[in-house]
């Protein structure tokens, strides 16, 4: 009897936890056929004897490595952002109502779905994740010795090289001004600063290893204003932009996009939306300005046309974000197409400012 029921499901959806999955199987009537909660072993074991079938998950932590699993077993497993699949619950929520929706929403032909990484890119983003966490650490240390110091009417330039260059004067202060505890304790600051400079450093050249050891990376650093940390930071995202059929999309997916809220035939268009991968949408910004700093280099890239149109009419802030959302765009096509970056192939489309 239960080989029957294996053959009629079409459709399952699961809600991934940490130690227990629930499982929800449609017949190709929509009409649920399995409902089981399985362990973390026996999905595998389970689903390995299951004729090939579409498999819904949200993209979430272990998701990726389960969704490689699946499709080594012949399935064709999909992942969805978790807000996608929300509308398509229904009562109260529980793990049971989760997976159901989960497999409503694979089934729905405009359905936005994540790409599944492979272990390569979940190596380097877990590379740049921590080489994050490292960074964030180290500027909230030195914001707090900046804290400290002006608290006792010491105030240093803006810029960590500053601080680091006038750390050891500020260290012999005579004891009216820096009280011994207080030099104590932005010693132990310094040295934290020290070690986590070393970690970053250390981090930096692992990523800027792979960076030049990778074909799509090194494509990608022929772009203007892209180096290692983004490039690597893009393939760890996206792979080679297969889930996007065209640059616009991935722009989108990075939010360095209006907000659009229209009703009623009228266009309404707002700021940025904001949304998808925030940590690649700041380093494409900081690409752009790096790009708009650097006006010797517009000529060798075939960007200074568009530049100065979009300077006459766009505030700089402004300009850096829509410079990224061209960067993002010739990054994808880069990607996609799988060839360096050539100014000729853009002349037509520099002419007209985003």
């Amino acid at each position: 009897m239960a080989k029957t029921t294996h053959k009629a499901i079409e459709t399952i959806g699961i809600d991934i936890g940490k130690n227990s999955f629930h499982v929800v199987g449609h017949d190709e009537h929509g009409a649920i056929v399995l409902r089981r909660k399985w362990s973390r072993g026996q999905v595998e074991t389970r689903l390995a004897n299951m004729p090939p079938c579409l498999i819904g998950m949200e993209a979430c932590g272990g998701a990726h490595h389960l969704s490689r699993k699946l499709k080594a077993l012949g399935h064709d497993a999909r992942l969805m952002p978790a807000k996608y699949v929300r509308p398509y619950s229904k009562g109260q929520k529980n793990d049971f109502r989760d997976a159901e929706a989960i497999a409503e929403a694979v089934q729905r032909p405009t359905m936005k779905f994540v790409a599944t990484k492979t272990s390569e890119q979940l190596d380097l983003q877990a590379l740049h994740r921590v080489r994050q966490r490292l960074v964030s650490q180290r500027t909230g240390i030195i914001n707090q010795i900046r804290a400290f110091l002006l608290e006792r009417g010491i105030s240093v330039r803006q810029g960590f090289r500053f601080l680091r260059a006038e750390l050891p004067r500020i260290l012999t202060s005579p004891p009216d001004v820096l009280s011994p505890r207080m030099v104590r304790v932005i010693e132990d600051l310094a040295t934290d600063w020290r070690r986590l400079d070393e970690r970053v450093e250390a981090v930096s050249a692992e990523i800027e290893a792979l960076a030049y050891s990778d074909a799509g990376c090194e494509r990608l650093m022929s772009v203007p204003g892209i180096g290692p940390i983004i490039s690597t930071a893009t393939v760890a995202a996206i792979g080679t932009g297969d889930a996007f059929s065209k640059g616009r999309d991935f722009a989108a997916w990075l939010g360095l996009v209006p907000k659009q809220m229209s009703t009623g035939g009228r266009t309404i268009l707002g700021k940025i939306s904001k949304r998808g991968n925030r940590y690649l949408r700041v380093l494409f910004v900081q690409a752009a300005w790096v790009v708009l700093i650097k006006p010797q280099s517009w000529d060798r890239y075939g960007l200074r046309p568009w530049i100065e149109a979009a300077k006459k009419r766009l505030h700089h802030n402004v300009l850096a974000v829509a410079l990224a959302n061209k960067l993002a765009r010739i990054a994808w096509a880069v990607l996609a197409k799988g060839r360096d970056f050539e100014m000729r192939r853009i002349d037509d489309a520099i002419t007209q400012p985003a």
